[in-house]
């Protein structure tokens, strides 16, 4: 019922492209790896979620920031700070580090939650996530939603309720 309801949710949506749905799909299944594979490397060892997570960030920092500089290169990065800086102004720079303390801060509760609940519990609670952002988006911007939208959406609360009483 999740992810019927996630899927009824969007089946309005005239905006679709594949290389983004594909983008989409390769995101959701590195995230569920994610958190198996985490999970496996929390099990058994006296590393927690917040440890795990730091090795984890820092092991990324190094792996990517080579890759990162060989396919954009300096120019890029450059012309990129520019661009912003001049569509922005000076607040870019407090913009850039209030999002990255923020997604820094999601990510560790991420590994805490995860360090403390099985990964599908963990990945139907980020289904939950989703679904809350889509309707407070809905709320605050007061986008016209269709009927299948609206069920869809309540087929996925539903779905997620249910699990959550089947799991105790």
């Amino acid at each position: 019922p999740i992810i019927g309801g996630c899927g009824l949710a969007a089946l309005t949506e005239l905006n679709f492209n594949m290389i983004g749905f594909m983008g989409a799909m390769i995101s959701n299944l590195a995230f569920v790896f994610r958190n198996i594979f985490s999970k496996r490397g929390m099990k058994g060892k006296s590393v927690s979620g917040m440890n795990y997570y730091a090795c984890l960030s820092m092991l990324s920092l190094l792996i990517l920031t080579p890759f990162a500089i060989a396919v954009e290169g300096p120019q890029m990065w450059a012309l990129g700070w520019k661009t912003a800086i001049s569509q922005i102004g000076p607040n870019f720079i407090w913009w850039v580090v209030a999002q990255s303390v923020f997604y820094h801060l999601y990510n560790q509760v991420s590994y805490m939650s995860l360090d403390e609940i099985s990964p599908l519990t963990f990945s139907i609670g980020n289904t939950m996530k989703r679904i809350s952002v889509i309707v407070s988006s809905i709320i605050i911007f007061r986008t016209p939603v269709q009927p299948v939208n609206a069920l869809g959406a309540a087929i996925a609360i539903l779905g997620t309720f249910l699990y959550s009483q089947a799991k105790q």
